[in-house]
């Protein structure tokens, strides 16, 4: 299951992770990041023990949303070694997302 992940523990979880982490930005009323949820947590599921998943809440945590440029929800970035290596905006289809995880796994340049 996704974890949420706040302004306060985002760096640690984030930033600092040893590996991949793909960080879902949604909020409780945006119909699309309810659309993209299951996405999320079948992600979460399928890549556990290989690539972190957490989701933001921007409402809770609008410091980190401005921070990373979050304009628009859903967006979903994966960071890698504490920077930014992907970024979707909008409801993408799960294979999008799984293809790219799957690149990043293997060591395969961007």
């Amino acid at each position: 299951m996704a974890e949420a992940v706040f302004s306060e523990t985002f760096e640690q979880e984030v930033v600092k992770a040893e590996g991949p982490v793909l960080v879902d930005f949604w909020a409780a009323w945006c119909a699309p990041c309810r659309a993209l949820a299951p996405t999320i947590e079948k992600l979460s599921d399928e890549y556990a023990g290989r690539v972190t998943v957490r989701k933001l809440d921007v409402d809770r945590a609008p410091d980190v949303a401005v921070q990373y440029g979050v304009q628009s929800i859903p967006t979903v970035i994966v960071f890698h070694k504490g920077r930014e290596v992907t970024r979707w905006v909008g409801v993408q289809r799960p294979q999008v997302y799984t293809q790219e995880l799957d690149r990043l796994l293997s060591g395969v340049p961007g």
